[in-house]
């Protein structure tokens, strides 16, 4: 997510959502809770911005089409939009830089029950540990889909397109080894420009994505 360059306060290290709402807007924007506690959104470059605008289209392109051909189904597609854990509550959240969510009444939160797919537009300077540390938030929230958007290390757009599907299930493992998270990430499908014309998958609809849409 690309925020908007603004010095980051002294604060605490947990909050509230309440206290959180209480920050100067520019402020708040920059911060996710993790059960509560501050996590910074690290600011990308403009191109980031660009890739995420790109892709956010198409894939409402796509929905619109779906929703045109089958009407009993309504999905809302949304970029940097909150999406909260559990039930009730909001001091528990993450901030996709695009996603995609059932259609809800106006105002209402966007819940991680109501999200099928969320997407990160990667920056040169994202870790491995930040990475995995989010997408394992995402995993554990039962969150169907976990789009990877991979940006050319100069910045001239992007590199690779990967998607992710949840499994909640686990093959054999040996005596006295359990996984570390009780659902994970399975790699669906990866694109390059030099590999297809463009991305194609089938959920949580058909999309038919053409490089040439996401060309910046």
């Amino acid at each position: 997510m690309v925020m908007p360059s603004v010095d980051r306060p002294d604060l605490p290290e947990w909050m509230t959502w309440e206290e959180l709402e209480a920050l100067p807007e520019e402020v708040a924007a920059q911060i996710e809770l993790w059960d509560g506690r501050v996590v910074w959104l690290r600011r990308g470059p403009g191109e980031h911005q660009t890739a995420m605008r790109r892709l956010t289209n198409e894939i409402e392109r796509c929905a619109r089409e779906k929703v045109s051909t089958d009407p009993q189904h309504c999905w809302r597609v949304n970029l940097e939009t909150n999406v909260f854990f559990g039930r009730t509550g909001k001091s528990d959240f993450v901030t996709p830089d695009f996603l995609v969510h059932r259609c809800l009444e106006p105002g209402a939160d966007v819940r991680a029950a109501d999200t099928v797919l969320v997407g990160e537009v990667l920056s040169p300077s994202n870790t491995p540990t930040e990475i995995e540390a989010k997408k394992a938030r995402y995993a554990g929230a039962g969150i169907p889909s976990y789009w990877e958007v991979e940006l050319r290390k100069d910045l001239t757009g992007i590199a690779a397109l990967r998607v992710y599907i949840l499994e909640t299930g686990h093959g054999e493992l040996p005596p006295g080894v359990r996984p570390l998270r009780e659902a994970n990430y399975l790699l669906a499908g990866e694109w390059t420009p030099d590999s297809a014309a463009g991305v194609s998958f089938s959920y949580p609809f058909s999309l038919e994505i053409p490089w040439s849409a996401l060309v910046f």
